[in-house]
């Protein structure tokens, strides 16, 4: 970060001369200086380039209307005004909280000039960076010798051997010099919560309106758990959002509780929706309360917020009337929720607290914020007991975490302070806005079929699109109003094979086709159901990225009208069975997966699957203690009605539990069943399109077992 943005050269010798003099001052010490051509460039530059640390300018030329530009852009940015004995200096009081430094039109005061730049530049640095992130670096840079772990004593073990140094050379010096030990204190400690740990988990809270943060280096995963083993005492009853995350179903195989289910919607795509409000009134948990062996009134709530799909509840409705003492919104998906305005009121730590109640809100940093992987972070607002929630924290949380992610939480939070961070979410809902708005002007261009996207009809202004229940473009059958909302970053393509009512058509291109040519050039689709696809354009998609989309998405158009051979459009597929594929071409594969998607009537085989959930006959938690004891067997797929099974089942996409360990499929809930051997037939048939299924193994000879509850004599 040395670049410094000049706006100089103005044809005065008394004002071009010192300009020159303080160039070359700077540029020995390091420094890029950069020369904009105008006020309009040198915004556009700041923008769009963060590595700028400074403008240098002519006061009586520019004065405080760009400073006040450049400070909506970063308010932090160090900003040098040149002022000569004649200028004017109509600074308000409001306006000197800018970092704005003034220095007098003068020969031989360069070298003095460029180093008060420096100690700002440093400053600003210094004032930008948060507090474990600063401490890490500092202590990289000391360079210690240790005698403790880890063993590869910042990379030096690994310059031992050729392999090791392939490794060093890959990842490089630095990333290994910050990979270091708890036993650094200077560094405070994670478990203990002391010194930068502690102050970076009071940014990270100041940062995300939380009363209290924590970060995780397992990922929401192991966030989920922490949270749910403080908050759910053994005996006690809770609510889980039926569309969990598998965590969550791993956290009630841990816990010895008694989970009641609220039903999300879905709809004919297979998007997941949202609990309806009548799931969150006192009449509906009473009822399954009766229903439910041992159950008592609930303690605690799990909500996904959002949804996979990018669905967002009004959240302020379910803190207000679901009568639980704590409620966990899993909000994995959207981290970045607490810094633009059309989220206001959707997320959990949005608003103030609630008398007598107590949030959790865990999300996953690395998913759509600048991370490493297994980033994640907990945020809580209300009362609790900090010293037996961090008991549940050290449960979970490793004694020796890589500090390389903790300081990536900590520096996405930075990232997200003030106007920068506001301006990078805004920059992503404007080029996701874009990109909905050229696939609708491309459709409504191009012959013959197009893909559609799935949102309202007029999507004009930057906003989080209500689902109203007069609309038709959603799919979702009783749609409570003031509940459900779109993100616009969450953009699903629709492509053809399925009507916005539900059902199918003569012809269609199921998307995996698509997802698979997108993944054979170097695009990679977040999700695939059958007639969609999910694309995140998060803070870290640009441009180019948008249109490389854009233009694979137009290529396998292109190719499936031609209607070239398997082998030629789709290489890595052909090679999966080349016997299989032969001469096979594009259209003939997508309309035999679609006839076969037809014959098992998906739209309806879906909807039935999710209507009638199968019967708990053991809580998650007493059915894992009968696996441990031994007590299973395996059972094929098509005789698993009866049975009740020991390990939650659940396709990839998207993720969710179909079948809870120590529940019975029925037959009143047999189309679940119908549903799973529906996927696994597709992929029997078609090679390459095998379902990835949680809790099924496929044998050699082509059949799935899963594992049930064997019966004692």
């Amino acid at each position: 970060m040395n670049i410094i943005a000049i706006m100089g050269h103005m044809g005065v010798y008394y004002k071009d001369e010192p300009l020159r003099e303080l160039d070359s001052a700077l540029s020995a010490m390091g420094f890029q200086l950069i020369y904009p051509n105008d006020s309009e460039d040198l915004l556009k530059l700041i923008e769009h380039n963060a590595r700028i640390c400074g403008v240098i300018f002519d006061w009586d030329k520019y004065s405080m209307e760009m400073c006040t530009e450049i400070n909506e852009l970063n308010e932090s940015l160090p900003l040098y005004a040149f002022i000569s004995t004649h200028s004017t200096l109509d600074v308000s009081l409001n306006e000197m909280r800018m970092a704005l430094y003034f220095f007098e039109y003068a020969l031989n005061a360069a070298d003095d000039i460029a180093q008060r730049i420096q100690q700002y530049t440093a400053e600003y640095i210094d004032t930008i960076m948060p507090p474990l992130t600063k401490a890490l670096f500092t202590y990289v840079k000391e360079g210690k010798y240790t005698f403790c772990t880890p063993g590869h004593m910042a990379g030096t073990a690994f310059q031992k051997s050729p392999m090791g140094c392939l490794f060093y050379d890959f990842f490089g010096a630095n990333t290994l010099k910050s990979d270091v030990s708890i036993s650094v204190t200077e560094l405070g400690s994670l478990l203990d919560h002391s010194g930068p740990h502690r102050e970076a988990e009071e940014y990270i809270a100041r940062t995300f309106n939380a009363e209290r943060s924590y970060m995780v280096t397992n990922g929401t995963s192991t966030a989920n758990k922490i949270v749910g083993m403080y908050a759910t005492p053994a005996g006690s009853t809770v609510l889980i959002d039926r569309n969990c995350h598998k965590s969550l179903t791993h956290l009630m195989m841990m816990s010895n509780v008694i989970p009641i289910y609220l039903r999300p919607v879905r709809n004919a795509y297979g998007i997941l929706g949202c609990i309806p409000k009548s799931e969150f009134s006192r009449e509906s948990i009473e009822a399954k309360v009766a229903k439910t062996q041992d159950a008592t009134w609930p303690v605690h709530a799990v909500i996904t917020n959002s949804t996979y799909d990018g669905l967002l509840y009004n959240a302020e409705f379910i803190k207000q009337n679901l009568e639980v003492k704590s409620i966990h919104f899993d909000s994995a998906w959207v981290p970045y929720t607490n810094f633009h305005e059309i989220y206001d009121g959707k997320c959990g730590m949005s608003g103030e607290r609630v008398e007598g109640k107590v949030f959790y809100e865990t999300q996953s940093t690395h998913k759509l914020l600048a991370a490493f992987s297994q980033a994640s972070m907990i945020h809580i607002k209300g009362d609790y007991n900090e010293k037996t929630f961090n008991e549940a924290y050290m449960m979970h949380t490793t004694t020796s975490p890589n500090y390389g992610i903790v300081a990536s939480i900590e520096t996405a939070a930075a990232m997200m302070r003030g106007n920068p961070g506001r301006r990078m979410i805004n920059r992503s809902i404007e080029r996701a806005l874009h990109f909905r708005n050229e696939i609708t002007r491309l459709g409504a261009e191009c012959e013959g079929w197009f893909y559609k996207i799935w949102q309202p009809t007029k999507i004009d202004e930057a906003e989080c699109w209500p689902l109203e229940q007069q609309d038709n473009w959603h799919g979702f059958p009783n749609v409570d109003a003031d509940h459900m909302y779109l993100d616009p970053i969450k953009v699903t393509i629709l492509t053809p094979g399925m009507s916005q009512s539900g059902s199918l058509e003569e012809t269609g291109i199921p998307a995996a086709l698509v997802a698979k040519y997108l993944d054979e050039r170097g695009i990679v689709v977040e999700k695939t159901g059958p007639y969609n696809l999910l694309f995140l354009f998060s803070i870290g998609i640009d441009k180019t990225k948008a249109l490389s989309l854009l233009r694979g998405l137009t290529d396998f158009k292109r190719s499936f009208d031609l209607n070239l051979r398997v082998k030629n459009m789709l290489p890595d597929l052909y090679a999966e069975d080349p016997d299989f594929y032969g001469e096979m071409r594009i259209q003939e594969l997508a309309q035999g997966i679609h006839d076969l998607i037809c014959h098992h009537d998906l739209p309806n085989l879906m909807l039935k699957a999710f209507d009638v959930l199968p019967e708990m006959v053991l809580t998650p938690y007493q059915m894992f203690q009968e696996e441990v004891r031994g007590n299973v067997e395996e059972c094929e797929l098509i005789d698993l009605v009866g049975k009740v099974n020991a390990n939650m089942i659940l396709p990839y996409p998207p993720g969710v539990p179909m079948i809870m360990p120590g529940e019975m499929v029925t037959e009143e809930s047999r189309p679940v069943l119908d549903f799973l051997a529906m996927l696994c037939s597709i992929g029997a048939h078609y090679p390459g399109f095998e379902t990835e299924i949680h809790g099924l193994e496929r044998t050699e000879q082509g059949r799935y077992v899963a594992t049930v509850f064997k019966e004692q004599e």
